[in-house]
């Protein structure tokens, strides 16, 4: 299996595996968006917390030249440590949520 595929089956585990997760509050549920044709990633939570609705973004993942792009992480332990559990390396992880200036400081890809 070559890296991409290897890439796009991992992160569809790691967000498959959150999305299992139950919400502590509400009635929430939790959506999962996949798309290979574009290698962009989601898990979204989607519901009711009493009388406010909820809708966001937990997880927004994309692949962009190779890199595993990370946009969103609102996870506790975060996905970058996921990741490299599994072995993908820090040179081939960018946290996308950071500014561009902060990222040299991260110990992760700068892009």
């Amino acid at each position: 299996m070559d890296t991409l595929e290897q890439d796009r089956d991992n992160i569809e585990k790691i967000i498959s595996e959150y999305a299992e997760i139950p919400y502590a509050h509400g009635e929430i549920e939790r959506h999962i968006v996949f798309d290979r044709d574009r290698d962009r990633y989601l898990l979204m939570i989607v519901g009711w917390e009493g009388v406010r609705q909820v809708h966001g973004c937990i997880i927004h993942i994309e692949i962009i030249n190779g890199k595993i792009w990370i946009h969103r992480d609102g996870t506790e332990d975060g996905i970058a440590s996921e990741l490299l559990k599994i072995g993908i390396p820090k040179e081939r992880i960018v946290l996308g949520f950071k500014s561009p200036q902060a990222r040299k400081y991260t110990g992760f890809e700068v892009a």
